[in-house]
This record gives structure tokens, C-alpha cells and sequence, in this order.
């Protein structure tokens, strides 16, 4: 009876799974433009997980134009490195203040706030105290120097960092 049960379980897991359809890479975008995202439709490039928030969501566009999507900042910069066109992808990011898609190697970037995978970095069209650019964001987070650190979060936390 029991091995009916978990049957029944797998076999209703695996026709969700093949309903679902989730986009993680999409080919020909060769205009290299933000492209429309749906909320719950569209699964992280580095980690996997379903983007059912844009606030953080990132999208890298490889010279061949394929197009891979991030609902995490610093998940996109770890990402990227990796790659063999790290230098010539082109990278577009939600702005925090606007909620529109901005050049994501122009871009300035918080260090604290609550984002999906805890690394902490907003991106944002215009510079302030504390902020820094996508190559020092990039460093940072292969550094491991996020919040999702317990040492550096208590250290962003305490702001004379922004001095």
C-alpha cells in the first residue's frame, strides 16, 4: 500500500515537472536587450531557483546572443566570471529607485540589503555613499565579503565602512 502511495506521489511530481516549462537560457538575442521576464516562469542561471521577483533580477547576454537570467546580483557576478565572455557579455539590471532595466557595468550597487540570496547588493542608476561599481561588486562577492557572511554582515551592518 505504501509503495502505491509514493508511486502515485513520484509519478504526480514528474507530469508537474513536464508542465511547468521554466526558461533558464534563451538563444537569439542578438539586439542584446532586456528581454520580458515572467514572474514564476523563469529559473536563476547559477542557483536554479524559480525568479518570482524582479527587484533584484539580473540578465547576461553572451556576444551569440544567448540570455541568461538571475533574481540575485551577486549569484549573476559569480556566475559571470566563470566565463569565457565575462568581459563582453552585456549585463542589464533592475534599478531599485526606477524598476527599469539599466547597463549593469554602469551601475552602482548597495552592500546591505535583503536580497534573495543574501549577498546584499542593490543596483542602482546613480551613485551614492557607500556604493560601488560592478567590477568592486564582482570582487566582493567572489571574495565572499556579502551579508550572506555572518562576519561581513555584522561589518556592513556597523557603516563606518562607508567613510
Amino acid at each position: 500500500m505504501i509503495l502505491l502511495v509514493i508511486s502515485i506521489i513520484v509519478v504526480l511530481f514528474v507530469a508537474a515537472g513536464k508542465t511547468q516549462k521554466m526558461t533558464v537560457v534563451i538563444e537569439g538575442n542578438l539586439s542584446k536587450q532586456p528581454l520580458p521576464m515572467t514572474l514564476n516562469k523563469f529559473q536563476d542561471g547559477e542557483c536554479g531557483m524559480i525568479i518570482d521577483d524582479l527587484t533584484y533580477a539580473s540578465q547576461v547576454i553572451a556576444p551569440d546572443g544567448k540570455t541568461w537570467f538571475f533574481h540575485d546580483h551577486g549569484g549573476m557576478a559569480g556566475w559571470l566570471k566563470t566565463k569565457r565572455f565575462a568581459k563582453t557579455a552585456t549585463i542589464w539590471v533592475r534599478d531599485r529607485q526606477t524598476d527599469t532595466w539599466i547597463d549593469g557595468r554602469k551601475a552602482w550597487y548597495s552592500r546591505t540589503e535583503s536580497t534573495p540570496m543574501l549577498y546584499g547588493f542593490g543596483a542602482y542608476a546613480d551613485s551614492a555613499s557607500g556604493y560601488v561599481d560592478f567590477n568592486t561588486m564582482q570582487m566582493l562577492m567572489l571574495r565572499g565579503e556579502t551579508m550572506a557572511d555572518p562576519v561581513f554582515r555584522k561589518y556592513l551592518m556597523s557603516e563606518p565602512w562607508k567613510q
